[in-house]
Order: C-alpha cells, then sequence, then structure tokens
C-alpha cells in the first residue's frame, strides 16, 4: 500500500489525495491491518491543511510522507474536479472511523483512542463499545501530554498492541505526532480524527442532514464556533488560489 504504488492519485499542491471510494478505501485499509507489515498513517485531508502545507515545509512533508491521504474537505473534491482531474468522492474521516470499526467487528480488532478532554475520552470509550460490541478497546488516554511524556504515551500503546489508532489532537500537533513516532508505535493504521470524539462523545453536534447533503459542514461548524473564522478563511483562499492557478494545480511537485 503506498501512493506511488497501488493506489491511485491526484497531487494537488504537490499533497498526493487518493482517487479511492469509501468503500475502496476501507478494503485497502482493511488489507493493511492484516497484513500487520508496515505501519501506515492515514491522514483525512481538507483545503485548511493543504493551505498549512503550502505555508509551512514541515507540514508538507508530513503529508507528502503519509501513506494514505484521503479528501476529507469538499472544497479538495471540487478543486481535483475543477482542474480536471477528478477524485472518486469525498470520503470524511468520521464516516471512515465508523467503516473501519464495522469493519473492524468481523476480526474483533483492537482499538486504541488518543487525544481529547479525560471526560470525552472516556465517554467515546464507552459509546463506541456499545455501538460496536464485537470490537475491543484496549486502551485510550486524553492527549493532554508534551513531548517529555512521548516515549511513555508510545510503551502504553505498543503494549496494548491495537490494530487501529485513532488520534485527536490540536490541528498543528495531530498529524505530525503521528508522522514522528509512527515507526515507534508499530500500529497497523494510525488516522487522525480531529473533532470526532467530540462528536461520538456527545459533547458537540454533527452538521444536521441538510447542512451535510449541501456539502455546508464547514459553515454549520462556523455558525456554532464563530472563533474558528480565523481559520475558515483558507477555504475563499484556497478557492481562489486554485481557479488562479488552475494549470499547475496538479502537477507533481
Amino acid at each position: 500500500m503506498s501512493q506511488t504504488g497501488s493506489i491511485p492519485t491526484v497531487s494537488i499542491y504537490g499533497i498526493p489525495f487518493s482517487k479511492l471510494t469509501m468503500k475502496e478505501t476501507v478494503k485497502v485499509l482493511q488489507e493493511a491491518v492484516l497484513s500487520k507489515q508496515t505501519p501506515h498513517q492515514v491522514i483525512t485531508a481538507n483545503p485548511i491543511m493543504v493551505m498549512a502545507a503550502l505555508e509551512n515545509p514541515a507540514i508538507m512533508e508530513v503529508m507528502q510522507a503519509a501513506e494514505l491521504i484521503v479528501p476529507d474537505g469538499t472544497g479538495v473534491v471540487w478543486a481535483a474536479n475543477y482542474c480536471g482531474d477528478p477524485v472518486a468522492e469525498r470520503v470524511p474521516g468520521f464516516e471512515l472511523l465508523h467503516e473501519l470499526l464495522r469493519v473492524g467487528e468481523n476480526y474483533r480488532w483492537g482499538i486504541y483512542l488518543l487525544g481529547s478532554t479525560p471526560e470525552v475520552i472516556q465517554e467515546t470509550a464507552v459509546r463506541l463499545q456499545q455501538q460496536y460490541p464485537a470490537i475491543r478497546i484496549v486502551g485510550y488516554r486524553d492527549g493532554y501530554f508534551g513531548p517529555a511524556e512521548d516515549e511513555q504515551v508510545i510503551a502504553s500503546i505498543r503494549e496494548a498492541a491495537p490494530d487501529l489508532l485513532f488520534v485527536a489532537r490540536g490541528a498543528d500537533t495531530q498529524e505530525p505526532w503521528i508522522h514522528k513516532h509512527k515507526d515507534a508505535l508499530q500500529v497497523p493504521v494510525t488516522m487522525g480524527v480531529g473533532g470526532s470524539f467530540d462528536v461520538i462523545s456527545g459533547k458537540t453536534k454533527r452538521a444536521p442532514m441538510l447542512f451535510q447533503k449541501l456539502r455546508l459542514e464547514w459553515f454549520y461548524r462556523l455558525l456554532r464556533e464563530p472563533s474558528r473564522a480565523g481559520r475558515m478563511l483558507a477555504l475563499p483562499k484556497f478557492a481562489v488560489k486554485v481557479m488562479r492557478d488552475k494549470e499547475n494545480v496538479t502537477k507533481v511537485r
């Protein structure tokens, strides 16, 4: 499983986005878990992350090194289509997490949850175990730890030996942390899941179906959290940049 090998990708500003459907994505990751060959980092990326990578070479390096990047954001799907090299469909990270757990029930996969607050992570573990009784929650802990505690956290995850590791930390630390430690963690599939634990635990609500169907989940989140306005400015900036750079967006860098 590699971005240059069996997975068809489209390069958006040098970031290789998977062209697989949700179903195909789940199958690839299922095979990755069952083969247990090498650790795979899955990034569910959106235009905000693409813009951050263009501004920060360290973030770009992390994204280009990931084994699989799925088009989570509607803007990415639009950009690939607009530039004439479309992806199959949007693959939202929240739904991918649930699809993997559904498959995991067939194999009694072990799941480790890392991130968010102690209350949220505990409630997430309880609810996921209720929803998917055949999976094994082999461990969980909150995301409030610094570099000094990395070794201890990694040791506890390795001891639990999960098949899937879901990580929910700050946007600036989540993917870099997974990238830095994936070889030490030795988990077949590790995926950054952003605010998914907040939704699963009931702390926040997912956008209503109407917003989801209109692909306006980002707008719903902005209405609920106006403090996100600064980050959200990356969305129109991304759209304008893609329109201006149309001929060069999908060129492999």
